[in-house]
């Protein structure tokens, strides 16, 4: 889920795996599977890096082993990696 904000001002959760499409026209508009379209104050890059990162999170939840609520918080230690070794750096 990603929270969004209306032009209103309002704002809302939207549950990501329903995006069909986003536009920038110049607003942003989220359009659903269903068709529903929302139109929003973030920018699109911002609705996309959202998305990511709520994916991301969902991933890491996964792969994690299943561990006690109190233990879980001790372990969040998860950190975005700034570079990844190449086969020729390895060898």
């Amino acid at each position: 889920m990603i929270l969004l904000t209306r032009l209103s001002g309002s704002a809302f959760v939207l549950n990501a795996d329903l995006i069909e499409r986003l536009d920038s026209t110049p607003d942003t508009v989220v359009t659903l599977v269903d068709g529903k379209k929302y139109v929003v104050a973030e920018g699109l890059l911002q609705v996309i890096d959202q998305v990511r990162a709520w994916r991301g999170s969902i991933i890491a939840a996964g792969a994690m082993p299943e561990v006690a609520p109190q233990t879980l918080a001790q372990r969040a230690h998860l950190a975005a990696v700034t570079t990844h070794p190449t086969a020729e750096e390895e060898g």
